[in-house]
């Protein structure tokens, strides 16, 4: 038979305390191993259940946290139980939230639970650490631990509370590494579901609002980004200044809602380009002189034109001086 002790403080109000997660431990064992109803008993709860082959009895101090070895000494003596029966789940500061160790006797580290549980039963028993981190300053332990965990915190200590509970089987036989191994896959669990990083006290993020001169300089930059984006898209006229655009709207990555293009300015009528001149049409091949005399060239006859007076034909031509020759010899003629 094993004695499982959680610690943690009695009643509604400290419920939600990252000093109760013991209490929160021993509620998921319970729920996981279909324990007994809980019953007043031993100055505290109690309920009784199976866990692997062994049976097993699950305690809550009623006596407050710093009373805790009453409830849990009265407990060992009813079940005649050595130290080495009991397995103590309690929070500690040490830890980073969400890390979980097992070790038997050693130091109380300030830890008032468990300096009562050793005057009332020794030191020999075994501890289970389940981190809750540290605030930082050690005046701010009392507040730390007595605040209710985050509702962000509830994404990683719900997963990390079912491995606890999932591992106690391999705890209550001793097999402490193998129960770490299961308590680990709470935490992987939690990653794979998204759940953030524990929050601690020591942890401060400012969101501090931008300037309003910083916002000023934001929207001018956009400004000055959209109208070098236009001006590198479209090709600048001829002789005409870069077309200025304003951005409206917009959001944080920069995108921008819409964009206003101002009116071109005016500027002065150019100048019509003056036509090329045409090109000068090719002269007409120039025909070869004929080796005939001008006067030897047959001309067509022209043909009288109704109501037009016509000139007179032209004389016909008697070849000069070599015609008359060549008429006198060849044909006989006087030469008159």
């Amino acid at each position: 038979m094993k004695l499982i002790v959680g610690l943690g403080n009695p009643g509604d109000k400290y419920a939600g305390n990252r000093h109760n997660i013991g209490f929160m431990a021993v509620d998921e064992i319970a729920r996981g191993y279909t324990f007994g109803p809980w019953k007043r008993r031993f100055q505290g709860l109690t309920a009784e259940g199976q866990i692997g082959t062994g049976k097993c009895i699950l305690l809550k101090p009623a006596t407050y946290m710093n009373e805790s070895g009453r409830a849990a000494g009265e407990a060992m003596r009813f079940y005649k139980l050595t130290p080495a029966e009991v397995i103590v789940i309690h929070d500690e500061l040490d830890l980073k939230a969400g890390v979980v160790r097992v070790k038997t006797g050693g130091g109380n580290a300030g830890h008032n639970g468990l300096k009562s549980l050793s005057a009332y039963i020794g030191n020999d028993y075994k501890r289970v650490r389940l981190g809750i981190g540290h605030p930082g300053d050690k005046a701010a332990v009392i507040n730390y631990v007595l605040q209710d965990f985050a509702k962000a915190d509830k994404e990683w200590l719900v997963p990390f509370l079912d491995g606890i509970a999932r591992g106690m089987d391999r705890l209550v036989e001793g097999e402490d590494a193998a129960f770490l191994n299961e308590a680990a896959r709470g935490r992987v669990a939690a990653k794979l579901n998204g759940a953030k990083a524990p929050a601690t006290a020591a942890a401060k993020i400012s969101k501090a609002a931008p300037k309003i001169e910083a916002a000023h300089k934001a929207e001018k930059s956009l400004e000055d980004a959209v109208a070098a984006a236009v001006a590198a898209s479209t090709p600048a006229p001829a002789k005409s200044a870069a077309i200025p655009a304003v951005a409206h709207g917009g959001n944080a990555s920069g995108a921008v809602a819409r964009v206003v293009m101002l009116p071109e300015p005016e500027r002065a009528p150019e100048k019509p380009a003056e036509p090329a001149p045409s090109p000068a049409p090719a002269a007409a091949p120039v025909k070869e002189a004929s080796a005939q005399p001008a006067a030897a060239a047959k001309t067509p006859p022209a043909q009288p034109v109704k109501g037009v007076l016509q000139a007179p034909p032209a004389p016909k031509s008697t070849g000069g001086l070599f015609g008359w020759l060549f008429h006198k010899r060849v044909r006989g003629g006087s030469g008159q």
